[in-house]
């Protein structure tokens, strides 16, 4: 087994409605000290919508640190007093406009283990009805609606390039193209 660090301190650098940056003084069993950055989050949920035709419903928004946009599945970070699942619910919602009946927990994953302690754990939902999209003020997105080869297609053409995204399908992926 490898050996643990131990924890001396942790202090808050800055935090906003989102994430929390931190920063540990820690101390490695050689005695070894050091500073440890890191972005804390109560985690995120991810939504595999599946309509009743096996489409996937994704969303297309712009990313304001790569300069471009990104097809992605539909996600969100968990709030205060919020569980992963009701926060999956309420994304989905906001993001793309759906409600759905049924809810499948389809696995977890830490998006960047070496810059955040956050856990994305994702759900596949499904009966799905249309409401109305819900964005907040600083979101808008193209609602697109693939079958899972067109996604794997997107994913090898590169259109689809964020990581948690590709992470979500890795899990899914098996389970959603078995039930066609």
């Amino acid at each position: 087994m490898l050996s643990r660090w131990k924890k001396l301190s942790s202090n808050i650098v800055h935090k906003n409605p989102w994430w929390t940056h931190k920063m540990d003084t820690f101390q490695i069993p050689h005695g070894v000290t050091g500073e440890y950055h890191y972005v804390h989050t109560e985690g995120s949920s991810m939504i595999v919508p599946v309509l009743d035709d096996g489409r996937i419903i994704l969303v297309n928004q712009y990313r304001y640190l790569c300069e471009k946009e990104s097809v992605e599945l539909p996600c969100g970070g968990v709030k205060p007093g919020h569980t992963y699942e009701e926060m999956a619910r309420l994304e989905l919602e906001e993001e793309t406009g759906y409600l759905a009946q049924s809810w499948q927990a389809a696995g977890e994953f830490n998006p960047f283990n070496g810059a955040t302690d956050e856990i994305c754990q994702v759900f596949i939902a499904r009966d799905l009805s249309f409401a109305k999209p819900k964005p907040e003020k600083t979101e808008e997105f193209e609602i697109l609606m693939r079958s899972p080869k067109e996604i794997e297609g997107m994913i090898n053409e590169k259109k689809i390039w964020d990581g948690m995204t590709l992470a979500t399908w890795m899990l899914v992926r098996r389970r959603i193209f078995n039930e066609q």
